[in-house]
């Protein structure tokens, strides 16, 4: 009986158990997938990075998303981009930053990512594809990865051809599967039984996203689908015990004391990665996950989603620990 607290192998690489934490666009950097780590997750995916940022030189491109805490391993790092030789170059960065593996992201169906050539844009491109998964691996040295969808709209199977290319031609350890057309964005039921075929079309393990809000769907694309592993995206955003509760670490909701401190700690991470000002901006797309776990007033729901600093929401926060000690007191 298959179970995602099995541990696998990935390109040599052990990994506990079977979740997978994905890369979330603007979130994804190291604290958030340190708390991951720290919930139970056995492999963790950055946000999406610009390769042309990184070959470019860009500073805030360089010293914020390379950025790797030691105790995040085995961590992905995710590259975008349309130029194999740009790709090479930022695939060694990456590489020299720490990461365990090069996932490249060929699913993006957003359209400034698509205009340029990369992304889903990179489906109706294969060649092109398969010459920078190469790049990706002859640049970085590590495993290389790849996600993917099933083609721009529905009964397209460009993204299922696309694989077994890349798997045949470049070398790629993985297929990270999303089933559902770029033209269906996050709409829309994914198909796991799209993914099962492309699970047995490959001879390399498939981790399949898509749709995964709730530990049940986790649980149904995970046996649906038959793939190696399940990654986790919106349905982790504020709530880390999902990890926990899947791995079978503890069962039920997170107490509000529980959510307050994984708070606390989140902006005292945050405030580490972006410093005190940028941080109160920044987290503000944060505590609205968190507000949804807590039974607040629409009054302290408001200062805390609305707190303009650090400071602003930290109160906030003590507030609604007293509120919650006292009732507990009554």
């Amino acid at each position: 009986m298959r179970s995602l607290k099995d541990p696998w192998t990935l390109a040599g690489i052990e990994l506990p158990n079977r979740l997978v934490l994905a890369p979330l666009a603007g979130i994804g950097n190291w604290f958030v997938r340190l708390q991951a780590k720290r919930h139970g997750a056995g492999l963790v995916v950055s946000e999406m990075v610009s390769s042309f940022g990184l070959s470019y030189g860009n500073e805030r491109t360089v010293d914020q998303f390379l950025r790797i805490h030691p105790e995040e391993h085995p961590v992905s790092m995710q590259l975008f981009g349309h130029d194999a030789d740009v790709m090479r170059e930022a695939a060694s960065m990456v590489a020299e930053a720490g990461a365990d593996i090069v996932d490249l992201n060929m699913g993006c169906p957003v359209r400034k990512v698509c205009k340029t050539g990369a992304g889903a844009a990179l489906l109706d491109d294969p060649d092109k594809a398969v010459a920078i998964a190469k790049a990706a691996g002859e640049g970085s040295g590590l495993p290389v990865t790849v996600k993917l969808r099933p083609g721009q709209r529905p009964g397209d199977r460009a993204g299922v051809e696309l694989a077994r290319r890349l798997v045949d031609e470049a070398g790629v350890a993985a297929i990270s599967f999303h089933p559902r057309h770029a033209s269906q964005q996050h709409k829309g039921k994914p198909d796991y039984d799209l993914a099962r075929q492309v699970v047995e079309a490959l001879d390399v393990p498939v981790i399949v996203s898509g749709g995964l809000l709730s530990d049940d769907r986790a649980h149904e694309a995970f046996e649906r689908s038959g793939a190696a592993a399940v990654m986790l995206a919106r349905g982790s955003l504020g709530n880390p015990w999902m990890f926990e509760r899947l791995l079978g670490m503890r069962e039920g909701e997170p107490t509000p004391v529980e959510v307050i401190d994984e708070l606390r700690w989140t902006i005292d991470r945050c405030e580490e990665h972006l410093g005190v000002e940028r941080a109160g901006h920044y987290l503000r797309k944060f505590y609205p996950w968190y507000a949804e776990r807590l039974a607040l007033t629409k009054e302290a729901r408001q200062q805390l989603v609305t707190a303009p600093t650090t400071a602003d929401a930290r109160a906030a926060l003590e507030r609604i620990a007293a509120a919650e000690l006292a009732l507990r007191a009554a």
